[in-house]
């Protein structure tokens, strides 16, 4: 669960600094469709899963959980 929530973490975070840039990741291009508002709300949520998925995986590596 942890990887998930890095693979989940790191193109929602890169997303959003390369945006500032003026460039893009091409698997998210497609959020702005709606919106920059929007778009914006979908990498933040993509980032927020992450944490909560990599959160969780550590604590049931903690308890020795599978």
């Amino acid at each position: 669960m942890k990887r998930m929530g890095v693979l989940l973490f790191l193109p929602g975070a890169g997303s959003i600094l390369l945006g500032f840039l003026g460039f893009e990741f091409r698997l998210l291009i497609w959020v702005d469709n709606w919106g920059t508002a929007v778009g914006r709300a979908i990498r933040g949520v993509l980032m927020l899963v992450g944490v909560a998925l990599w959160f969780m995986g550590y604590r049931a590596e903690a308890l020795n959980v599978r």
